[in-house]
């Protein structure tokens, strides 16, 4: 093998001679890669971005609330102790029976405490009083009442039912004996399918205008921008009042659902297009963009195929922190009339029935809906910040 033996630079003024190893190069002598090294240097991007995102404990936890609240969702017949419209005639305003495990200083598991009530002849009300000596054991995967699942079937199977003969208001019921916590779960089937319809319309939107003002400049980016701005300085629930209202009021329920769907994501695209448009504005030069446009490649491709994957993760994060205000935005309209109306339930409608704040002194437990709402809002927040910060690069 040759082997290179000069051990100076060339004769120039001022040079320094350097060493050089007389010893021939092995490349098998050199010191492999980690395993961890390897396994690292090889991830894809998405790999990255999924082990970033579980060293946030609090984003985790917060991916795993949600995907315990959508995977419910095409079950909760199942689920909800009752069926939707059913109606407990003797319990009109029943507060909430709690859940015990003792009794009398032994365990018995799981069961609640029957409730009888007589009428108060001053306020007008039913007086519920509980009945200690004989506890009721809750079932659990049982056969319940009767309902049809999705349309399609009649089916009695529940995960959890009433103690035989008796009642289970673990979140007491409304002013028609209905049990609030099975509407609670049936109102979480519209109330967060909302949010995830209405930002699939923001997100093509925002796609479309904020990559045709980003990629194309000039006069497009101009009049796109405009329009954005014109948008954003709107005051946001008046103009959803405005919209909401405009909905013709002998639409049925199902086409009131799309309308109010389609008015959220209309209303929510400016600021994903705004950061689709910065975005494009700082890839479009790029080598990569310049090779496809010499070779032939058109618009919509460079668009499609090049410059929108490069920052996918980023958009889904801002997506993620967007379907909050989707929720807020459907619960708000709903409680306010001009959304969704019953017979269709969704948190906001379950909430316009608790304006009556006569109602609310009397029966607090009214306002249940209000919890799924909060907790929903700050795990997708929690989530997507997780999700920005995991996307971020330089974080």
């Amino acid at each position: 093998m040759n082997v290179i033996t000069h051990t100076k630079a060339p004769a120039d003024a001022g040079s320094t001679p350097h060493f050089v190893d007389p010893r021939p190069f092995d490349p098998g002598a050199s010191e492999p890669m980690a395993n961890e090294d390897e396994r690292y240097w090889r991830a894809s991007a998405l790999t990255l971005i999924w082990w970033k995102f579980k060293r946030h404990r609090v984003a985790l936890a917060s991916a795993i609330v949600l995907l315990v609240f959508y995977a419910m969702l095409p079950f909760v017949e199942v689920v909800a102790p009752y069926p939707l419209t059913k109606r407990h005639g003797d319990f009109l305003y029943a507060p909430p029976q709690p859940v015990h495990l003792m009794h009398e200083g032994r365990f018995v598991g799981p069961f609640v405490y029957p409730y009888s009530f007589k009428f108060n002849l001053d306020t007008f009300t039913r007086d519920y009083e509980v009945d200690r000596s004989t506890p009721q054991p809750i079932r659990f995967f049982c056969k319940g009442d009767t309902y049809s699942f999705w349309g399609l079937f009649d089916a009695s199977f529940h995960l959890v039912c009433a103690p035989e003969g008796g009642t289970m208001f673990l979140a007491g019921t409304d002013r028609l004996g209905r049990d609030v916590l099975s509407r609670i779960i049936y109102g979480a089937r519209i109330s967060l399918t909302v949010g995830l319809l209405g930002i699939a319309v923001s997100f093509a939107l925002g796609l479309l205008f904020g990559g045709l003002a980003g990629y194309l400049g000039g006069w497009v980016d101009n009049v796109i921008q405009r329009v954005i701005e014109i948008l954003r300085s709107l005051p946001e629930l008046p103009l959803w009042l405005a919209l909401s209202a405009a909905l013709p009021a002998n639409w049925s329920p199902l086409l009131v659902f799309f309308g109010i769907t389609i008015i959220l994501g209309l209303l929510d695209w400016p600021g994903l297009a705004r950061a689709v448009r910065s975005k494009l504005l700082a890839l479009r030069e790029e080598d990569f963009v310049k090779a496809a446009e010499l070779m032939g490649a058109s618009r919509a491709r460079i668009i499609g195929k090049h410059l929108i994957p490069n920052f996918m993760s980023h958009l889904i994060a801002s997506a993620t922190l967007s379907i909050p205000s989707m929720i807020l935005g459907e619960t708000a309209l709903s409680f306010l009339g001009l959304g969704l109306r019953p017979p269709i339930t969704s948190w906001g409608v379950l909430l316009n029935e608790a304006q009556n704040l006569a109602s609310v002194n009397l029966y607090p437990w009214l306002l249940a809906p209000i919890a799924p709402v909060v907790i929903v809002v700050l795990a997708f927040n929690f989530m997507g910040d997780g999700l920005r910060d995991a996307a971020d690069p330089y974080h």
